[in-house]
């Protein structure tokens, strides 16, 4: 009888290790199982999933190339100690791990409320009620959409300007807008030391999102005024929203956040500050997605590259880049909107894990017009709840050694500098995006996307999967119009979003949904699977799909169809076998009841010749919902 060491953890000191090798087996084993002949690391590559950038996120990661480090040892441990070596410590650089060695583990994030309100005294209510309950900083929308300059005492009546910090929006009215801000501090005698805010001024997202070109000098001028008069006020933001939002990837917002920092670095110098404080003076903004391990390498990855650029200027110890994650608005929906509420939280986890200063959780109905008061309520309550209950600051760069966060963080930061050196050599930002290499890459990528989206590849739960028809409508005051005239603005629910409005002007004109009819055949167990498929691909597209209560049959297929008051259209449903034994007989049985075109839920080729077109996963949906309602006569 072997007496395992009483230590609590060798549990599994008898056993093996397994090898790389015989994982591939077994993987193998599965495959062949699906039909599937593929052997080594070609099964390896059947269970990989492409990324945007050229990536790809491989099924397991392991520390088999990783050898033998400077004491000898090989395996785990080896691959531990060279992970350390390449993301370093928290507060060091490249500062991957973290801008600071306490990371947030001290008073957790900044908790970063949108205020986005034309009305001083309605933001100045929105904004106590966000103090009082658990907000920490204010983020404020100043000049031609939002409050105006001159409000901005009534907008923050009543705040600890001393404990509460300030991030203002102001577009171009930037520099109206903080000196506002300054002599507000100023009059209530707040100590220059004691202010913390960002001022905002951000020329070049300006002219991505508008088009209007503004002079990167008076930005300069301000960051200079700044760095002399108040330690912890920051004049510049660098904000790669308009990036991402236009449809730019994890890489190309990182590659534009870089030429953007950079161009802001040569006017601060050419203004008269010195690298460091210049590097002090920006801070920068990033998108969070619901895409959990590519948003914790994306702000890892920004911190790395951030750093070699701070190393390049001569300032390694400078490079600490201060980072404001915002929850994607570009994931958000329109439909089912209270899904978004789940998006945020992990969008939320994913900006905490990864070590972001600040983190904005845009409301669950942001983009529906003005967020209520519930809805701010949920969005706080998001980053206390992962905070306070969860307690997810109290490690610092959790997902650390992790080897596939350290890939894919090393392999995200080589795409984003890749794309930096070719805007780089476009003449840096401004020419880049004067002479629309960034509108055209950005272009191509989203193109690129919007295809995954309309195939269903990248799916959007309550929306393109399990849509739910019978919701009622989230009605909100609508917000004051955003910038607009430079990059697109998108959203991955647009295309059905478009579909789903035609559906719904049609109810209004006639009382009923457009309705295709659902003809199942045989038992439950033959034809659910392709049910439910066909049921949510029609739903996605505001069809109502209705059916027979359990199935139909050669004999009762017309009288079914009949009853259905479908629009002319039908779908087979059920397994290839029953398809060959009857699909002919109830197609023809529904071509004579009025059904003028025939889909069939399976693969292309089944039945040929009984039915007109076939419904199948990949298939592109919005381009089968658009035809169908076509020719069901809904308008577009």
């Amino acid at each position: 009888m072997t007496v395992l060491p009483d230590d609590g953890l060798s549990l599994a000191a008898e056993f093996p290790d397994a090898t790389h090798e015989q994982w591939q087996r077994l993987v193998e084993g599965v495959l062949r199982k699906s039909g599937k002949e593929a052997s080594g690391e070609a099964a390896e590559d059947a269970l990989s999933t492409q990324l945007e950038d050229g990536l790809t996120t491989r099924p397991l990661y392991t520390a088999r190339e990783t050898g033998a480090n400077a004491n000898g040892d090989t395996g785990a441990n080896a691959a531990t100690a060279a992970t350390a070596d390449a993301a370093g410590f928290p507060g060091f650089a490249p500062f991957t791990r973290g801008g600071r060695p306490e990371g947030t583990s001290v008073s957790g994030w900044d908790v970063r409320q949108r205020l986005a309100g034309t009305d001083p005294v309605r933001v100045n209510e929105a904004a106590l009620a966000d103090l009082e309950n658990g907000t920490t900083s204010l983020w404020l929308t100043v000049g031609r959409t939002g409050i105006p300059a001159d409000g901005l005492a009534r907008a923050l009546d009543g705040v600890y300007l001393d404990l509460a910090p300030v991030t203002l929006d102001a577009g171009a009215d930037y520099a109206e807008a903080a000196r506002a801000l300054l002599a507000l501090y100023a009059e209530r005698e707040v100590a220059p030391e004691a202010a913390r805010a960002s001022l905002g001024a951000d020329p070049l997202g300006h002219e991505a999102r508008t088009g209007e070109v503004l002079d990167l000098a008076e930005a300069a001028a301000l960051a200079r005024e700044t760095a002399g008069a108040w330690p912890h006020v920051r004049a510049l933001t660098v904000d790669a929203l308009p990036y991402h939002e236009a449809g730019g990837s994890a890489a190309e917002e990182l590659g534009l956040s870089l030429a953007t920092g950079v161009a802001y670095l040569r006017a601060l110098e050419d203004g008269g500050l010195g690298v460091e404080a210049a590097l002090g003076q920006l801070e920068f903004r990033y998108a969070a997605t619901a895409d959990q391990f590519l948003t914790i390498a994306k702000l890892r990855a920004a911190r790395r590259l951030w750093a070699r650029v701070a190393e390049a200027c001569g300032a390694p110890e400078a490079g600490a880049q201060r980072q404001h994650a915002v929850t994607s608005p570009v994931m958000m929906t329109r439909r089912d909107p209270w899904v978004n509420m789940l998006r945020t939280t992990v969008a939320c986890m994913a900006a905490g894990v990864a070590g972001a200063d600040s983190v904005t959780v845009l409301p669950f109905d942001n983009e529906l017009g003005l967020p209520d008061a519930f809805a701010r309520r949920i969005a706080r309550n998001t980053s206390t709840i992962l905070l306070e209950e969860s307690h997810l600051a109290r490690v610092i760069d959790p997902a650390g050694g992790s080897y596939y966060v350290e890939q894919l963080t090393t392999e995200l930061a080589g795409a984003a500098w890749e794309f930096f050196q070719t805007v780089e050599k476009a003449g840096g930002l401004p020419g880049a995006l004067r002479s629309g290499l960034v509108a055209e890459r950005l272009a191509t990528t989203w193109a690129a996307r919007s295809k995954k989206l309309a195939k269903r590849r990248e799916p959007i739960t309550g929306v393109s999967e399990f849509p739910l028809l019978s919701e009622k409508p989230v009605v909100r005051e609508p917000a004051p119009a955003g910038p607009a005239g430079g990059l697109p603005r998108v959203r991955r629910d647009e295309a059905y979003e478009a579909l789903r409005a035609r559906s719904d002007a049609h109810l209004a004109a006639t009382g009923q949904r457009p309705r295709v009819f659902l003809a199942a055949l045989g038992p439950a167990a033959a034809h659910t699977a392709r049910a439910t498929f066909a049921s949510n691909l029609f739903q996605a597209g505001g069809i109502e799909p209705v059916h027979d209560p359990v199935s139909v049959d050669p004999a009762s297929a017309a009288e079914a169809y009949a009853a259905s008051g479908a629009d002319g259209m039908a779908v087979l449903c059920s397994s290839d076998a029953l398809y060959e034994e009857q699909a002919g007989a109830v197609a023809a049985a529904l071509r004579s009841a009025g059904a003028t075109t025939l889909f069939l839920a399976g693969k292309p080729g089944t039945a040929e010749g009984s039915v007109d077109e076939y419904v199948f996963a990949g298939c592109d949906a919005v381009a089968v919902l658009s035809s169908v309602l076509d020719r069901m006569g809904v308008a577009s």
